[in-house]
Parts: C-alpha cells; sequence; structure tokens
C-alpha cells in the first residue's frame, strides 16, 4: 500500500509540474505576441528607410528593389567619359558626366573642364573634342552638382569605381550596383563566372543593342542607359541577394568585394566603361 501510495503521489507530482510548465509557455508566447506588436507598430525604420521591407537586413545594408515607383526614385544611373592629362596623358580627368533616373530620363549631362591642360582627348573612346570643353563647367562646381544628384541614391553603372575615381568622390559601396561586377548579367549572358564582360557586349547580348560603335567615341547618356537597363534585367534577385545575410559563400559578397575595385587606372577598362 505504501509504494501504491508514492507511486501515485510520483503521478500527481508529475502532473502539477507539467501543468505549470504548459501555463509557461502559454504565458511567454502571449507576453512574445505582445511585444512583436509592439515592436512592430513602434519601429521606424520602415518609415525612415524608405526600403521596401519592413526590418533592416542582418549586414543592416541594403537598398530599395524598384519594383515599385516609391523605391525607383532612389535609383539614378551614372557614366563618366575621361581624357588624358599630364605627361603621357596617364592622369584621367572628367570631361563629361551623365546622369539618368530610373526611367531613363536625363538629371544631368554636362562637359566639365580637367583641372589641368588636356593632353590626350582620346576621341575615339571618349567622343571628347577640344570645342566640347570651350566654356564647359569647372571641375569642382560640376562635381558639387553630381554629388548633390547622387545623395542617398543607389548609383547603377558600368566599371563605375573608374566613375567615382575621376569625381574624387568615395561613395557607400552597399548603394552602387555595378553591371561589370555581378555575375548575374554575365551569367545570363552566358559567360564563365569570373570574366569581366565589357558593356559593349553584355548591351549587345543582352538587350540587342549596339553602343559604342563607329569613330564619333562613347556617349555617357547612351552608356548610362545601357547600364540601367542591364540592371533592370536581373534588378529583383540583385536586391534580394543584398537582402540576405552576407557569408563567406552568398553571392552578393562576390561582387561587392576589393577584387573588384582596381587599384590602378587602367586605360581600357577606363574606356570599357
Amino acid at each position: 500500500m505504501e509504494c501504491v501510495s508514492k507511486k501515485r503521489m510520483r503521478q500527481a507530482k508529475r502532473k502539477r509540474i507539467d501543468s505549470h510548465s504548459d501555463e509557461l509557455v502559454k504565458e511567454s508566447q502571449s507576453s512574445s505576441d505582445v511585444q512583436n506588436k509592439d515592436l512592430t507598430l513602434s519601429d521606424p525604420w520602415e518609415v525612415d528607410s524608405g526600403f521596401s521591407e519592413g526590418s533592416p537586413p542582418t549586414s543592416g545594408r541594403s537598398s530599395p528593389c524598384p519594383s515599385s515607383s516609391a523605391s525607383a526614385d532612389v535609383v539614378v544611373a551614372l557614366d563618366c567619359e575621361m581624357v588624358g592629362t599630364g605627361p603621357g596623358a596617364r592622369c584621367n580627368e572628367l570631361a563629361r558626366c551623365s546622369i539618368l533616373d530610373y526611367h531613363g530620363r536625363i538629371l544631368y549631362d554636362k562637359y566639365v573642364r580637367p583641372c589641368h591642360p588636356v593632353t590626350d582627348y582620346r576621341t575615339r573612346w571618349s567622343g571628347i573634342r577640344p570645342h566640347h570643353l570651350l566654356g564647359a563647367t569647372p571641375f569642382e562646381q560640376a562635381r558639387k552638382e553630381i554629388c548633390d544628384i547622387l545623395e542617398g541614391k543607389v548609383v547603377v553603372g558600368h566599371s563605375i569605381c573608374n566613375d567615382f575615381r575621376v569625381l574624387r568622390l568615395r561613395f557607400p559601396r552597399h548603394m552602387i550596383r555595378d553591371t561589370g561586377a555581378t555575375r548575374l548579367l554575365a551569367r545570363l549572358a552566358g559567360f564563365p563566372r569570373r570574366r569581366r564582360v565589357s558593356l559593349k557586349i553584355l548591351a549587345d547580348k543582352l538587350l540587342n543593342r549596339r553602343i559604342q560603335a563607329g569613330m564619333r567615341g562613347h556617349c555617357s547618356v547612351e552608356d548610362a542607359l545601357a547600364a540601367l537597363d542591364l540592371y533592370k534585367l536581373v534588378a529583383p534577385e540583385w536586391e534580394w541577394e543584398l537582402q540576405s545575410p552576407l557569408t563567406d559563400q552568398h553571392p552578393a559578397t562576390k561582387y561587392m568585394q576589393d577584387e573588384y575595385w582596381p587599384a590602378d587606372d587602367d586605360d581600357d577598362e577606363a574606356n570599357a566603361s
């Protein structure tokens, strides 16, 4: 009888413990729901950032995917044309800058007077001729105007590190979409993963568009528009990758690494943009 009594006591105790545990779980879930609700109502991240997601990604860095008209307002395309200055024309300087909005409308398109005498107009690639720089906007003035337009914007361009270099501008990398660095476009065009493909070839392959043709040189408006249209082809996937947690294996890390930002100027690379 004593054994049976002890057994019943243990069973009763176990039931009380289980019941108490269930109550704790329910209370915890209820508290969690209330806290989450409060966070949802009070968290200003979505409103302040203007991004499309309701909470910031793990990296804390993201950009709006231009699937809505609101987020499209922050996307611009940039392209610069350069001339050579100094001994041997080894220095690249800005001679023209074009900026387009997400819909391809021109926000800015000016010839810019370099800080030093031009020793090579590089007309075959830049499209710049001496008369273009007569009365051109001084570099410092142009730079300020360009910075005002780019502030807070997601900037699309091809080999855009060269453009920022001649602008003497350090721009947040998480706000840059370099169509020459992302693997998404090269893969879509059927090129090897590690190959950097020129804007001209990508436009021909993916847009069925001929650009940079003939001997008149490049047009920065035309090149900016091509980069913008290429971006739109893969924008949803690109933006989704950037909003995912960045890991060593994550594809977004591939085109945001320093290997895509060459340390030295390269005329071929600059001309490809």
